[in-house]
């Protein structure tokens, strides 16, 4: 189907839609996401060992996930590090960015967990987590030697985890205004990502 402004729409998903523009643009429509920098008092972070079907291998990955509608990034990034690894933590944005702007709209936000506390939420039923604890440095050099296989958000959780970045300034109101509802995805989506 296409409109007037000469997009033509490929396919509609739960995660992800596909859209034809001018006849050339192949963009991938993609609900926001979030994704936790937590660190213990050794200095290890935060990850996940999962399988994922897109690359057909088990990555290392910082916890991650969609932002639901209706949902403010924090809320998201506190909800999924309580699926994920059983905590909840106060929040603060670190950073934002587009995971692939050369074909996809998905934007990712990136917190800093501080002050956890035990708090578990249910996971989805297709999710199968190990919850592991690894230095910044080592995640960098297995992801170099390929020992590792993560994302962009793990290589710059560990990045900023090791430079010790601080918040980002004068983006709060901007969060709060992006929600989970800035691609018009809902609650569908979750459970299939979208964890990066």
């Amino acid at each position: 189907m296409s409109d007037q402004s000469g997009t033509k729409s490929i396919y509609s998903g739960r995660v992800v839609s596909l859209e034809v523009q001018d006849g050339k643009w192949e963009i991938v429509r993609h609900a926001p996401a979030v994704s936790i920098l937590l660190q213990n008092e050794s200095g290890e972070l935060l990850c996940v060992k999962q399988f994922r079907h897109a690359v057909n291998a088990y990555t290392t990955e910082v916890p991650a996930g969609l932002i639901d509608a209706g949902e403010t990034p924090e809320a998201a990034a506190r909800r999924e590090l309580q699926e994920e690894a059983g905590l909840d933590a106060d929040m603060t944005l670190l950073t934002q960015f587009y995971s692939s702007p050369g074909f996809s709209d998905e934007e990712l936000f990136i917190f800093k967990a501080t002050n956890a506390r035990e708090s578990r939420l249910e996971m989805d039923e297709d999710e199968d987590i190990e919850v592991v604890w690894l230095r910044p440095e080592t995640i960098l050099s297995g992801l170099r030697d390929g020992s590792i296989k993560g994302s962009a958000a793990t290589v710059t959780a560990a990045l900023l985890a090791l430079t010790g970045a601080p918040p980002a300034s004068g983006m709060g109101a901007k969060v709060d205004q992006q929600g989970g509802d800035q691609q018009g995805r809902g609650q569908e989506g979750k459970g299939q990502e979208g964890r990066h």
